[in-house]
């Protein structure tokens, strides 16, 4: 197991001399420097000496956790620890203070770490993972020629086995929660719940309901659950008819769950869309009263001014999905532009790789790209922006505001802990911003979701992770061959392949 990098400090003053580096400079009430790791190479075995803790330092049913930073809702700050118990943040505050009043907790010295609330993926699709290189190079709307056959391909075990490696490569990736906006695979959906649970992901579930059926059982389907939280879906408008779409959206309010439904993603749909009811799709959404706080949009990139002003008069939210719009959408959503108009939105993966702070650093340069250099726009949302959508709004977005995405008393205990001494975060001047463009997967030491240790240096603690990989690997290919997915060949004269040589 790999040693966890926090170092022991003097309890005397401490001396910053040419030896070693600092981080943490500009930190929200740091009121000093932050010590790191020293700049010559240290043994391994000195490292092993010098592991301050490790998984079996967080099994106490009550934790007091002091890191050297925490990411609260104001920024970055130092000298703050944080309480859990129960899988919830009972007490954040002064080190001093809650050490003092909570002496029966069990105190963990984090030291060379920031704790940060977990990623939220306001958009997912968690069976599909055994087909995420099918969509390289294809053109867009790729949902009928590779989604849907992949999908239907799959049966119980199939899906189940799709959905635990989707949710360990989004925890790995930092993300505590994901929407999964409904799958189309012939099973239960209680598979994937089942899935989920035991990977110890926080699953926003959705069950697709464009024939207007089966929507208030799932609703109240995993009440006892502390990890799913049920939600509906419609893939798109024109799948249901407007009597069902309006239905579903009052259910959902009525029920405080969202009602997912992709929106403006590509040229294709919004046409479709005109043709089949006269209206693009969010204006036929609101249209027909199907537009409300509880409407959570997928990707909405091609929006009219009039529909940006629908989504913000309605308070419906969106999820603004960066990647999948490098990878095969049509435009860029102008994310920059929402947040100006008071448009709710979270950032979501939709399910094109797991990985946290890459997707902060592609909803921050995609923005810059496509909006920022022709308005000379150098901020483009600043780093703290982008870390809150990926957090608390998103958590909003999805339904869950009340319930993670801030490291706050009464909310669960969904954070990672992210190791600070590390090259890419050596000096540091402005934390948030380095989170969005240096950071990676690797710096994250461990995840919790409910207060509970989820992986420790990107594996599971109480399942094995490697097991569940070599499966997929094996089972994977077969069901992408039995979906005879449809693949356009982007190079059908192989010029890429075989770069032909330049006459003399």
């Amino acid at each position: 197991m790999p040693p966890g990098p926090g170092r022991p400090q003097d309890d005397g003053a401490r001396r910053v001399d040419r030896r070693r580096f600092v981080v943490g400079a500009g930190l929200v009430g740091t009121g000093g420097l932050l010590a790191a790791a020293g700049a010559e190479p240290v043994a391994a075995a000195e490292r092993d000496s010098h592991r301050a803790f490790g998984p079996e330092d967080f099994r106490g049913k009550r934790l007091l956790l002091v890191p050297d930073v925490v990411l609260l809702p104001e920024g970055p700050v130092k000298d703050r620890a944080v309480l859990v118990q129960d899988g919830t943040f009972r007490a954040v505050g002064p080190v001093r203070e809650l050490t003092h009043k909570h002496r029966d907790a069990r105190t963990v010295r984090l030291k060379g770490h920031l704790l940060m609330p977990g990623f939220v993926d306001a958009h997912h699709h968690l069976t599909q993972s055994f087909g995420k290189a099918q969509a390289f190079g294809q053109p867009s709307e790729i949902f009928k020629t590779v989604w849907e056959p992949l999908e239907h391909a799959l049966d119980e075990e199939t899906a189940h086995l799709a959905a635990k490696l989707a949710a360990l490569e989004a925890l790995r990736g930092g993300f505590t929660t994901a929407a999964d906006a409904g799958t189309r695979a012939p099973v239960d959906v209680g598979v994937v719940a089942e899935a989920a649970e035991k990977a110890g992901l926080r699953c926003v579930l959705s069950k697709v309901v464009s024939d207007g059926k089966g929507g208030k059982e799932h609703l109240e389907r995993f009440q006892s659950s502390r990890l799913i939280h049920p939600s509906l879906a419609i893939p798109v408008p024109e799948d249901a008819t407007a009597e069902v779409l309006k239905r579903t959206a009052d259910l959902c309010a009525d029920a405080d769950a969202v009602l997912q439904v992709h929106v403006n993603e590509h040229l294709a749909a919004v046409e479709r869309s005109l043709k089949s009811v006269g209206r693009r799709p969010v204006a036929y959404l609101h249209h027909i009263g199907a537009l409300n706080p509880h409407t959570l949009g997928a990707h909405a990139t091609l929006l009219t001014p009039d529909e940006m002003r629908m989504l913000a008069d309605t308070g419906a939210a969106v999820s603004y999905n960066p990647v999948a719009s490098a990878w095969k959408g049509n435009a860029v959503a102008h994310a920059l532009m929402w947040q100006t108009m008071g448009i709710r939105f979270g950032t979501g993966t939709d399910g094109t790789r797991g990985g946290g702070f890459r997707l902060i650093d592609a909803a921050e340069s995609a923005q810059r790209l496509t909006y920022g250099l022709m308005s000379g726009d150098s901020s483009c949302g600043a780093g703290r922006g982008w870390l809150t959508h990926a957090t608390a709004l998103s958590a909003d977005a999805v339904g869950l505001g009340e319930v993670t995405g801030e490291i706050t008393v009464g909310k669960a205990a969904d954070f990672l802990l992210v190791n600070l001494e590390v090259p890419e975060l050596t000096p540091s001047y402005d934390l948030s911003w380095e989170l969005v463009r240096l950071a990676d997967r690797d710096q994250i030491t461990a995840v919790f979701v409910d207060g509970k240790l989820r992986l420790w240096h990107g594996w599971p603690t109480d399942w094995d992770g490697p097991a569940l990989v070599r499966k997929a690997a094996e089972v994977g290919p077969r069901v992408v061959e039995r979906a005879r997915i449809q693949r356009v060949d982007p190079d059908p004269d192989g010029t890429a392949r075989h770069r032909r040589r330049s006459r003399s």
